[in-house]
């Protein structure tokens, strides 16, 4: 079969890792990077870390507002899709590129595959959430991460397609988590213990664009006294000099760029707590058994909140700072995020024709 695989920001990257090697091994695949992000923290090193294929065509779409971005990446899709003609377009998560990707086949009556399918916030304030249930509801075939995904779409009608995978992100973990211990330098280069430090990242607009959460977050930190390092997405990073808070950051915050694949898996791995605004970086702490705190209201991954080992706190500062010192998990960690996902995924797109 001809695959043509739509990408643009760093989870799907990450995602698409090992199942682009599976399918490449019995399909033609065609690999479209939007730009959605494009900073070579944020895109490059990736691809060359996860030895993902060159991207087929580049669309440098960059950043912009949620129309713009997704008009201009569905025009241009839908125009590579003329050319080549794939049997089936191939998405990942809840991006404006998700969206796009998908949008764009389903017109032009091409089958479309949904990575991450199934998961709800249920709050459609969040775009993210807005693009998943857009792309469920025009998905031939949802692949699930867990039974909660499946369950989901069941209760919207969904249930033909539907196959339960596990999750490709663990997959990906597992596949460079000793590569990560043996050669990424970043805690020696940062001074940091191993149980000591905190990981905290922050990018959904809810955060990132309102000064007044921004200092909670970082004020409940700061109280905190535990170092901790703070990977900044270049729109945080705006954000916070154009509040002011740049230069007032305190001292034990350590600021760097974004982090690559490996260094971002070792930095969670041995971290004390990882506070964050990523739905990703929720699931990815629960596989690394690192306890989590969510700088949010709510969250697409609650059987990490079921399960004892994330805490949902919206950018309340006392509430965070008492995170930080109090949260203990459950001592019991159940596989929730199955591997063996990719090889699945790989399975059922390479046979489809004959269902």
């Amino acid at each position: 079969m001809k695959i043509l695989t739509v990408i643009g920001a760093r989870p799907q990257f990450i995602k698409c890792a090992p199942v682009s090697r599976l399918i490449r091994e019995k399909n033609t695949e065609i690999l479209i990077h939007t730009g959605q992000h494009y900073d070579p923290e944020m895109s490059d090193i990736f691809f060359d870390e996860l030895n993902i294929p060159k991207p087929d065509y580049n669309l440098g779409i960059g950043s912009g507002s949620h129309g713009k971005q997704t008009g201009e990446m569905l025009v241009k899709v839908e125009e590579i899709l003329t050319i080549e003609r794939p049997d089936m377009v191939l998405v990942y998560g809840d991006t404006n590129s998700t969206l796009a990707g998908a949008l764009a086949a389903a017109k032009l009556h091409i089958p479309v595959a949904h990575v991450e399918a199934g998961l709800r916030s249920f709050d459609r304030s969040m775009p993210e959430e807005v693009n998943r249930v857009l792309v469920d509801h025009i998905s031939d075939i949802l692949f699930c991460p867990t039974q909660t995904a499946v369950d989901n779409l069941r209760s919207e009608g969904i249930t033909k397609g539907v196959f339960l995978t596990g999750d490709v992100m663990a997959d990906a973990l597992i596949d460079n988590l000793a590569l990560a211990e043996k050669q990424s330098p970043i805690l020696e280069h940062n001074s940091l213990t191993s149980g000591q430090y905190l990981v905290l990242t922050i990018h959904r607009p809810s955060n990132s664009d309102n000064p007044e959460c921004m200092n909670d977050i970082i004020g409940a930190v700061s109280d905190s006294g535990v170092k901790t390092i703070f990977p900044v997405h270049p729109r945080t990073k705006k954000n916070l000099i154009d509040f002011g808070t740049w230069d007032k950051m305190p001292d034990n915050i350590i600021l760097c760029d974004p982090l690559g694949y490996l260094d971002m898996i070792m930095v969670m791995r041995h971290a004390l707590k990882i506070l964050t605004d990523s739905g990703g970086i929720q699931k990815e702490a629960y596989i690394l058994h690192t306890p989590c705190i969510t700088l949010r209201d709510n969250t697409e991954w609650v059987e990490t909140v079921n399960a004892g080992w994330n805490t949902l706190v919206g950018s309340d500062r006392s509430r965070i700072e008492k995170m930080i010192h109090t949260f203990i998990p459950e001592p019991t960690h159940t596989d929730l995020f199955r591997s063996g996902a990719s090889v699945k995924i790989a399975d059922i797109i390479t046979h489809y024709e004959d269902r």
